[in-house]
């Protein structure tokens, strides 16, 4: 006689990006087995790969996770770690205040407090005044897409300044003027980085905007340290911060 099936409940969270709503699913044990080969590894990339690997088990809408922005991968996450084991995370935090010991020397408290953070309290921030569309001049506009974990990653070793560059290239969608949209897919990668080399430096501040204001998954805590007293409030943002 076959055995009985369980019947999995099911869950809908909107997209920040694009609004869509999507139907997911609790990881179960042999995703979870993916998070235990994953904690063993020294890699970072080896966690972000196994993050989107379990999205795509949980996923039950045909969505491109590969192409999800940073900010839409971790809210996602978070959701499903919320409802897979459980919405309520212990974290810990170290007090940074400056005290004196019994000599009168300077010193940090480093007192360690536990506090619990509700994952499914923790919203996207989104700046009213963000925008993924940019004039460069009266006639020419660009409009830009998110960086995903992929493309932040294949930037990470390198300088900061042509970092930007090299995302900023990758990150252009389109270039539109009164008459036509002109799609990057549709050149090669050097004709794009020639047109962003030949942008001016107001148009580059302009559109660092975009970067500087994209949305993020955050929460604000008000801590309080029990053995020195110290108030503080602290800023938890990143998927490896929300689960200390």
């Amino acid at each position: 006689m076959a055995l009985p099936k369980l019947d999995i409940p099911t869950y809908e969270l909107k997209l920040i990006s694009s609004g869509k709503i999507i139907k997911f699913r609790p990881f179960l044990v042999k995703e979870q087995k993916l998070f235990f080969m994953a904690s063993e590894s020294p890699d970072p990339k080896e966690t972000i790969s196994v993050i989107k690997q379990v999205l795509k088990n949980c996923i039950l809408d045909d969505i491109n996770v590969d192409d999800l922005p940073v900010f839409d991968l971790e809210y996602v996450f978070v959701n499903l770690r919320a409802r897979s084991v459980e919405e309520v995370v212990n974290l810990k935090y170290k007090c940074n205040n400056n005290i004196k010991d019994e000599k009168g020397e300077e010193k940090k408290c480093n007192h360690v407090v536990e506090f619990n953070v509700n994952l499914l309290d923790i919203k996207p921030t989104i700046n009213p005044d963000h925008t993924n569309k940019f004039q460069i001049t009266d006639k020419l506009g660009i409009c830009l897409r998110y960086p995903t974990f992929e493309l932040i990653q294949k930037y990470e070793d390198k300088d900061a300044g042509e970092v930007m560059l090299e995302i900023l290239t990758d990150c252009i969608d389109y270039i539109y003027d009164k008459d036509q949209i002109y799609y990057t897919k549709d050149n090669t990668r050097e004709e794009v980085r020639e047109f962003v080399d030949n942008l001016q430096q107001k148009d580059l501040e302009k559109i660092q905007k975009f970067f500087e204001t994209v949305p993020e998954l955050r929460k604000d805590i008000d801590f309080k340290c029990d053995k020195c007293g110290y108030n503080e409030k602290i800023t938890i943002k990143g998927i490896e911060n929300f689960f200390g």
